[in-house]
């Protein structure tokens, strides 16, 4: 056992006192030295990964999981290469990541040395911090700035890099701790004028976004929304802030919302966007609200003062903690509005009409929207939803009532491969919640082999994977572009099934309508991890020139 007082102990030491309690990693010679310190703090779990993008989206999720700084570590070159790809989604879907990255002995910086790379060059447009520690004694204080700035304004990523030199001097171990940032209150005068602007609407509407994905944000979201009968409509995959099972709500602004419904929102009169960046998704591409003059009065409250006014002109910016705004504006709300619930119950009516599941029948293998609907029949109240990218989840955001406490979990940046890494961060972080994985045949073979700590771990996750031998998010896009013309999209898949139980996973193939409840049922009463293959049809979600069927 190596002495407790050297720089890696204290950059250990101060993740711990942050109570970070978790790390993933794919080990690598350039950080040796911390992986050494780490028997110290055995308080530490240590989740060894078997590819750096595995290991990355577990943090990512994991961040989101625990709402605190979530750390994967990676060695240089090769393996903080690898790990790009969570830096991108961290900032994508804003959480809070810190990549540890092992790099060549401080001697050999900047000589183009064995697998040296420049991370502030690499990094440096999508991470908040980019920092190499020159010093070993920086090294305490170099990881409570790492937590500070990812925990901070808009969450995000940071990157520490640690020469193999830096790792095993002797120097002071300080506890310190990062003073949680207290972010701003709203101004009593401001709250005044938005509760007349809202008392004097007749067709307000709420944008809410991210800020509100914990219980205390969830909370002041539904209190605002019923205390003004104001519609809400959630931003990109924030289905879970508002459930879509309560009157007032109006649906997702993401990515199919339909003519009628865009229509629809723009009669508003007020917007109320709050703890959203208000993305060129949420926005339908910078048109709703019109950019850089909205049609409609525009409030838009978040806690980070570059997001305000980025892309839209505001009458009301406000850069403010969102979930004090919505407490603070909820309390002022005098009587419901009859005229103003005839507006909900409107865009309510239009949001159930598109959401409504679908009633097509496919010849070519099982609609996937079907095995959506048995998840949502079998799925428990507190059930946590973790969808990879691909057209499999698209039944998932357009018709699956998400209830008061089940909880979405889907990569912002549509990133292929984060849904195994994602269920099982899921399943570490909230022990005795039901963990459901929804995977595309794609995505599963870019980070399908991270489900072997699930069977390490007896991680109690159903895993159902869509195999329609496709890669057919790109495949839609291309019949649409270039009708009949199909070419690199097309998958030559191994044996699922086979793949599964080599892992040493329960595993069943889904062939026909009528196996798809008994196979979820049973799924879900697994100890361990459960794996289901259904053979799904790609005809189903094809546009119709190339002969498929509309959902």
């Amino acid at each position: 056992m190596s002495e407790n007082n050297t720089s890696a102990h204290a950059l250990l030491r101060v993740l711990s006192t942050h109570s970070i309690d978790r790390v993933f990693i794919v080990p690598g010679e350039s950080y040796l030295g911390i992986l050494d310190a780490m028997l110290d703090f055995p308080n530490i779990d240590t989740v060894v990964c078997r590819h750096e993008g595995g290991a990355g989206f577990m943090a990512v999720a994991a961040a989101r999981a625990t709402k605190r700084a979530s750390v994967v570590m990676t060695s240089r070159g090769p393996g903080a290469s690898n790990a790009a790809i969570a830096i991108h989604t961290a900032q994508q879907d804003a959480v809070p990541l810190i990549m540890l990255v092992g790099q060549v002995p401080k001697k050999n910086l900047r000589r183009g040395a064995f697998q040296e790379i420049d991370y502030q060059k690499m990094y440096g447009s999508i991470a908040k911090w980019v920092y190499e520690i020159t010093d070993p004694e920086e090294m305490a204080a170099a990881t409570l700035k790492a937590i500070r700035i990812a925990t901070s304004g808009t969450p995000g990523p940071v990157v520490l890099v640690v020469p193999e030199d830096m790792q095993q001097q002797k120097v002071t171990q300080p506890q310190w701790k990062a003073i949680e940032q207290i972010p701003g209150h709203p101004d009593l005068e401001v709250v005044e004028q938005v509760a007349t602007q809202i008392k004097n609407a007749k067709k307000p509407l709420i944008i809410a976004g991210g800020s509100y994905e914990s219980k205390a944000g969830r909370k002041a979201l539904r209190y605002l929304a019923e205390s003004w009968q104001i519609p809400v409509a959630v931003s990109f995959r924030r289905h879970d802030i508002f459930p879509t099972t309560h009157d007032l709500f109006a649906g997702e602004l993401g990515l199919a919302n339909t003519p009628h419904q865009i229509s629809a929102f723009k009669q508003s009169d007020l917007i109320l966007a709050m703890g959203t960046r208000l993305g060129d998704i949420t926005t339908q591409g910078y048109t709703f609200p019109d950019s850089p003059i909205p049609e409609q009065t525009l409030l838009h409250c978040y806690p980070d003062e570059q997001v305000i006014g980025a892309n839209f002109s505001t009458q009301y910016g406000i850069v403010c903690d969102p979930i004090a705004l919505a407490n603070r504006l909820a309390e002022k709300a005098p009587d419901k509005n009859k005229k103003r619930h005839l507006w909900a119950k409107h865009l309510r009516d239009i949001y159930q009409q598109d959401a409504s599941w679908p009633t097509t029948h496919a010849n070519d293998g099982i609609e996937f929207w079907k095995v959506v609907k048995s998840v949502a029949d079998y799925a428990a109240e507190d059930a946590i939803i973790c969808l990879d990218a691909g057209t499999f989840a698209a039944p998932v955001y357009r018709n699956f009532p998400f209830r008061p406490r089940q909880r979405l979990v889907a990569p912002l940046s549509g990133a292929m491969g984060y849904g195994v890494p994602a269920a099982i961060a899921y399943a570490l972080s909230k022990p005795g919640r039901q963990v459901i994985c929804m995977v595309g045949d794609g995505g599963f073979l870019m980070n399908g082999n991270e489900i072997i700590t699930a069977v390490e771990r007896n991680l109690p996750i159903l895993f159902i994977l869509s195999n329609n031998n496709c890669y057919a998010s790109i495949r839609i896009n291309q019949e649409l572009e270039h009708p009949g013309r199909i070419s690199g999209t097309t998958l030559f898949n191994p044996d699922f099934l086979a793949m599964a139980k080599a892992f040493g996973v329960q595993a069943t193939v889904v062939q026909s309508e009528d196996e798809i409840n008994e196979a979820i049922s049973t799924g879900l009463k697994q100890k361990g991890p459960a794996f289901i293959e259904v053979k799904s049809s790609l005809n189903a979600v094809l546009p119709e020139p190339s002969g498929g069927i509309s959902n």
